[in-house]
């Protein structure tokens, strides 16, 4: 995957997964224990949400901007989830609703899903941070299997 970050596993746990099903990404896991030490986009440039770590030195200034309303065609949604408190199981399906994976996220892991599907199983009082395109057409968008 191009510009992926690729990090040392810490311990035994990785710091990045990608989930994957036929060579298709369904679902990229940042572990609370990433750290880059320079800047580091997490998903690919055609990716629907431009995900990464900015990393700046002290001292470092951003020079004040905005951004110019840029028209794009975005098909589909993808979401970024951050697990604030709490624990959750995580279930990853493919674009035929197949299982393919289940994964525990814990406070600071994050979850950037790029195709197919999602469920989450509470095994805590879970606040879960999520990020997505708008508008929110509501729940039309979203099709329960």
């Amino acid at each position: 995957m191009p510009n992926a970050l690729a990090l040392a596993p810490v311990g035994s746990a990785q710091t990045i997964e990608t989930i994957s099903q036929n060579g298709r990404a369904l679902c990229l896991l940042i572990r609370a224990a990433s750290a880059p030490g320079v800047t580091t986009f997490l998903t690919p440039p055609d990716f629907n949400l431009q995900v990464g770590y900015v990393v700046h030195r002290q001292g470092h200034t951003i020079p004040r901007h905005f951004h110019l309303p840029v028209q794009r065609h975005i098909v589909g949604t993808s979401e970024v989830l951050i697990v604030r408190e709490g624990r959750c199981k995580l279930d990853v399906y493919d674009v035929d609703r197949v299982l393919v994976a289940t994964r525990e996220l814990l406070p600071g892991d994050i979850m950037i899903m790029v195709s197919g599907g999602h469920g989450f199983r509470m095994q805590e009082d879970t606040v879960l941070l999520e990020i997505k395109q708008g508008p929110y057409p509501g729940v039309a968008e979203k099709e329960r299997f």
